[in-house]
């Protein structure tokens, strides 16, 4: 069964000042998910620290937080049958190289700290970033992708 979730995708500082946020989008477009929202901001130091909350405490926090201040990001919700999954798998492993070559890290990201974009690994966690940087008002889902309407003419 195909189970339609959301998810927050980010183009990182590093992502915006490479002029890659184009070629990110067109990776999930291609693939058929739905932009629900997507706006550019600058990273406020209460937004960074929700957003890496888990990691407090751990040596690496203060980079995390520091990094995420460094540029504007462009944030976005995706939304698609196991796009959470789906993305991830679009994005590669967090270090790029790890990743399997034709994913945004592989192709684009030169090293793990500065790796282009963040996806959330949870539904649990992709609503949370979602709350972070959107309201629900902002959130544009009153219409059909090409996926969803090739999906409801087959019948699934």
């Amino acid at each position: 069964m195909l189970t339609e979730e959301r998810t927050f995708i980010a183009v990182k500082p590093d992502g915006v000042k490479r002029g890659l946020v184009g070629e990110i989008v067109n990776r999930f477009e291609r693939k058929g998910y739905k932009l629900i929202a997507l706006k550019m901001l600058d990273v406020t130091p209460e937004m960074a620290k929700q957003h890496y909350g888990e990691h407090e405490g751990k040596p690496f926090y203060p980079r995390l937080i520091e990094y995420i201040q460094s540029g504007p990001i462009v944030a976005m919700v995706w939304k698609g049958y196991d796009v959470v999954k789906g993305a991830r798998a679009i994005m590669g492993s967090t270090c790029p190289n790890e990743a399997q070559v034709g994913t945004i890290r592989a192709d684009l990201a030169l090293v793990k700290e500065y790796n282009v974009v963040h996806g959330s690994d949870s539904i649990e966690s992709a609503e949370r970033e979602i709350s972070i940087y959107f309201n629900q008002d902002e959130l544009c889902d009153e219409y059909d992708n090409m996926a969803e309407i090739v999906i409801k003419d087959l019948g699934c």
